[in-house]
């Protein structure tokens, strides 16, 4: 038994998006993103608190890369993973775990705009240059789309597109794909997929992302 512990809007996406893909039976338990993810009984699952966590067959994983690992080892056939000794292993596992360098600065520009509520506790300069890192990001996957083809790897769609695409969906919230045409045609392309589709949040769930965007914020004069 799969159980996923998600909020939507978060990491746990990325997850959710991948057993979506898998084609697997599971159960999704979301939790607003507030205080009550450091409650005992929720740190059993995620000593730091966080989403997302996995409950698969009596045993607990957190980290979603740990996670999207994990689960494509476990259901080979899916196609989605990149098992040792296959020749595009090592670029697999870099543009898994480069989904994270993303949602660092995504969780940062997330803070300044949105958790920090008075004007007074903001930074216009963490949120330009965190601004002008998710955009550094891009400027990556651009080079490696131009190479690579339609998705991150040569061979094909991956949970690494999974991975690094829903931190893309996440950072658009605060840098335009407007000067990257591969990123956004990759992105476009991936987010149409049922799997994506689904992973997206429902009616009547919390949102983190109010707003379809957010500019730079200016210090009051």
């Amino acid at each position: 038994m799969i159980r996923l512990h998600h909020c939507p809007q978060s990491r746990s996406m990325r997850v959710l998006w991948l057993l979506n893909e898998l084609g697997v039976d599971f159960e999704v338990v979301t939790h607003a993103f507030d205080k009550s993810l450091r409650e005992p009984g929720y740190l059993r699952l995620s000593p730091a608190g966080r989403v997302p966590s996995i409950e698969i067959d009596g045993m607990t994983m957190f980290e979603s890369g740990a996670i999207i690992e994990y689960l494509c080892e476990l259901f080979p056939d899916a196609g989605l993973g990149r098992p040792a000794g296959d020749p595009e292993r090592a670029e697999w596992l870099t543009w898994v775990w480069f989904a994270e360098t993303i949602s660092q600065h995504v969780a940062a520009l997330t803070q300044q705009h949105i958790m920090l509520y008075e004007d007074a506790m903001r930074s216009p300069i963490v949120m330009k240059l965190e601004a002008a890192r998710v955009k550094k990001c891009y400027a990556a996957i651009e080079a490696r789309l131009a190479q690579a083809g339609d998705c991150l790897l040569a061979s094909g769609f991956s949970a690494a597109d999974i991975g690094v695409g829903q931190a893309v969906s996440m950072a658009r919230y605060f840098a335009p794909l407007d000067a990257f045409p591969h990123v956004q045609d990759w992105y476009e392309r991936i987010a149409a997929r049922p799997g994506f589709r689904a992973s997206l949040p429902g009616d009547g769930d919390r949102l983190i992302y109010t707003r379809d965007f957010y500019p730079a914020w200016e210090a009051p004069a």
